[in-house]
């Protein structure tokens, strides 16, 4: 079973817009720093609910698995069009991660979590295929260009959370939110509008693309799962050996904020090289990288963590081109079957991780992921053709 992963590369002609993607990825950079902000802060949430930290696997879980709606609301999204779904998604992802300063129990902090995801759902799809519609003929680097947001908001904004913590407490994450709703009314004039489905399109070949569907949704959780779990347990391994809230986050912002190497380069290699050999290799840094963290101290550690980001996010814009290239008829169903999906599948594979960490301490956790890196490797083996086709 062989995806051929570089059909859609033969696009339309046309320039890359580079101003009004500036502003889509400006979007993605509030979208997703709203939504992942959580982890630089979770130690203090937990400790404020008086709550153990094992719940940490837990609680990330109720915060992402929402994100597998995206394939609901990417067949909405390809059946009304427009651009109302970007918006939304911004709008509701921000103001309901204002909640978590406020939550003070896991019963009321649940819901907050599961409305981020919801409304992260909701923004990812339209908004990817947006992207790729202002791309042109460049569609990966495009691509990369949209996504480095997204990474830049989910490495800075948990420093960000933890400073405002640390320096006014829980209740005034609630700022955090003021940027979105203003940025909203700034740039919906820009924003790219897709096109209503047509009822005469061509309809979706369920069975055709069940199979490609089925490599690439593996390929893809197991590699958020790698993503997810590191993020999540590195600041409670941190925390735990007497290190502060802070510095905790700070792990998290080197790897995503340096991961936008691996971002641009990713996609820009995937158009010349083809994404296979991006996939595969990627995945194998991964796992040699994260054990060297695990091994080292002082600075070559903090190396191994930069490098570790852009290993990890070299492979984010290459999967989600093959998800739209598997679903030619629907981009943002392909979008959200590539990135929602895998990402909540990945949500339910952490909520695993949460409860064997009650049993074992963190640094095993981190351990498995290797592992989890190594078989994303070997499973990508099997996406596609080894090298890159002629372009057209």
């Amino acid at each position: 079973m062989a995806v051929v992963m570089d059909q859609g590369l033969r696009t339309v002609g046309g320039t890359v817009r580079y101003g009004r993607l500036a502003a889509l990825s400006w979007l993605h950079f509030l979208n997703d720093g709203s939504a992942n902000y959580l982890p630089g802060v979770l130690p203090a949430v937990l400790l404020a609910m008086g709550e153990p930290v094992s719940l940490a696997g837990t609680v990330m879980a109720a915060l992402l698995i929402g994100q597998a709606l995206q394939v609901g609301t990417g067949l909405l999204a390809d059946h009304f069009g427009g651009r109302g779904f970007i918006a939304a998604g911004v709008l509701g992802t921000a103001l309901a991660a204002a909640l978590i300063g406020r939550s003070g129990s896991l019963a009321l902090l649940l819901p907050a979590l599961v409305l981020i995801g919801i409304s992260n759902a909701m923004f990812h799809p339209q908004a990817l295929a947006g992207a790729r519609q202002l791309s042109g003929p460049r569609v990966g680097l495009g691509m990369s260009l949209f996504l480095v947001g997204g990474e830049v908001g989910r490495g800075l904004w948990p420093l960000i959370a933890s400073f405002v913590v640390v320096t006014w407490g829980l209740k005034a994450l609630s700022l955090l939110a003021i940027p979105a709703v203003a940025s909203i009314l700034l740039l919906w004039a820009v924003l790219p509008v897709q096109p209503p489905r047509h009822v005469a399109a061509q309809p979706i070949a369920w069975r055709r693309h069940l199979g490609p569907m089925s490599a690439l949704v593996a390929f893809q959780s197991l590699r958020a799962l790698a993503i997810f779990g590191t993020t999540t347990f590195l600041p409670v391994l941190w925390h735990l050996r007497g290190h502060s809230l802070t510095a905790g986050a700070a792990l998290i912002t080197v790897m995503l904020v340096v991961g936008i190497i691996g971002n641009v380069g990713g996609g820009h290699l995937a158009d010349r090289i083809g994404r296979r050999p991006i996939l595969a290799g990627s995945s194998l840094a991964g796992a040699a990288l994260l054990a060297a963290f695990l091994l080292t101290s002082g600075a070559a550690q903090w190396i191994a963590l930069g490098l570790l980001g852009i290993a990890l996010f070299a492979t984010l814009p290459v999967g989600i081109l093959v998800g739209q290239d598997i679903f030619p008829e629907n981009r943002s169903l392909g979008s959200g079957i590539a990135l929602g999906l895998s990402n909540g599948l990945a949500a339910v594979g952490l909520m695993g991780l949460g409860l064997i960490s009650s049993a074992v301490p963190p640094l095993h956790i981190l351990w498995l992921l290797v592992a989890i890196l190594l078989a994303a490797a070997l499973l990508a083996l099997r996406l596609g053709p080894r090298t890159h086709p002629k372009r057209t």
